[in-house]
């Protein structure tokens, strides 16, 4: 069940940031058209291998923050540059979350974008100030929901498929990478550097490697299911969806009103789930949970990043993600040479037993 837990909270921090408008899997994937089911798959695997390794790190180094495993991995000065990196795009990815709640209600609610901005932003705080164990149980009480619906979207559009409509042309020009599988890379890369801390932290819950290892997997797993999903509903509705902000509340308004309305809460609350997120690994290094410093100062960060959101939500996409998932290549490359030199290490071992 912890393993469950884990992974389901896994998933929670990653969708916000990967999947809450569908803009991501549309320039990533479903923009590449057959192949971008390949590169669902090529997704899928690096999530799992990558989840995997960062949950049994953090569980191996009981940590409370991102900063032990990264130094673990990558030394002194390359940690040092990994962990900057890291702590920018935590807070980069709590703003675009705020925007994006802000988004949503003006785009599918006709309220003013202040509102979900500044609803989002109070929530988060809340919720970061509460232990990280209550953190976990919050974000991976929204996962079961979000999967039912992506099932829902997935089998609507598969029954209403018309593969001769789909506008592969016009998606085309939403393609974020000149090639399917660079553009794969680079959204696995973008989320992971901005769930890795959060990852490593929810291994450091657990003192059961194998446990939280298992937790990583499925997580991965997960998230390369609902890719697959996403990937295929939004290939059946080209034409509808290659020029809209926000993919995910076009089809499922395409199904009902009321299914459009039921998708924007699950939407607003995969966002609340990459926020906490994201707010509380962004904190966690720089004070002390569990004091009450660190709860002045997550509420100091949270209200900067409130006032940062107003940039725009398409904006901030469209300069942070980028940027974030080439410099993500370094963390994956870290993680990598840290998986064989644990395998040369216990290699060596048995070795030494013998």
């Amino acid at each position: 069940m912890k393993s469950l837990q884990i992974g389901a909270a896994f998933i929670g921090v990653i969708v916000g940031a990967g999947f809450a408008s569908g803009q991501e899997v549309l320039q990533f994937f479903t923009s590449f058209g057959a192949w971008g089911i390949f590169g669902s798959l090529v997704a899928t695997a690096l999530f799992a291998f990558l989840g995997m390794n960062l949950t049994q790190l953090g569980s191996r180094l009981q940590t409370q923050s991102h900063q032990d495993v990264i130094y673990h991995i990558c030394g002194k000065f390359l940690g040092t540059a990994v962990d900057f990196v890291i702590t920018f795009f935590l807070f980069g990815v709590t703003v675009v979350m705020f925007s994006g709640a802000g988004a949503i209600f003006e785009q599918q609610f006709g309220i003013p974008s202040l509102v979900g901005n500044l609803l989002m932003a109070v929530l988060v705080i809340a919720s970061v100030l509460l232990k990280v164990e209550k953190v976990i149980s919050l974000i991976s009480m929204f996962t079961p929901f979000l999967l039912l619906a992506v099932i829902v979207l997935a089998v609507y559009s598969l029954a209403n498929f018309d593969f001769a409509a789909a506008d592969f042309e016009a998606a085309a020009e939403s393609q974020s990478a000149p090639h399917w599988l660079l553009g794969a890379c680079l959204y696995v890369s973008y989320n992971i550097a901005a769930g890795a801390a959060m990852m490593t932290v929810m291994g450091g819950s657990v003192k059961d490697e194998k446990v939280a290892g298992r937790g990583g997997l499925i997580g991965g797993l997960g998230l390369g299911l609902l890719i697959l999903l996403i990937n295929v509903s939004m290939m059946t509705q080209l034409k509808e969806i290659a020029a809209v902000p926000m993919p995910t509340l076009v089809i499922a308004n395409n199904i009902s009103p009321v299914m459009g309305w039921i998708m924007s809460i699950i939407l607003i609350g995969m966002i609340y789930n990459t926020a906490v997120g994201m707010l509380y690994a962004f904190t966690a290094p720089l004070v002390k949970p569990d004091t009450v410093k660190f709860k002045l100062s997550a509420g100091i960060f949270g209200a900067v990043a409130f006032a940062s959101s107003f940039v725009g939500f398409v904006t901030l996409v469209g300069t942070v993600y980028p940027l974030m998932g080439y410099l993500g290549f370094v963390l994956i490359g870290a993680i990598v040479f840290a998986w064989f030199r644990t395998k040369k290490v216990k290699r060596e071992s048995k070795v030494l037993s013998y």
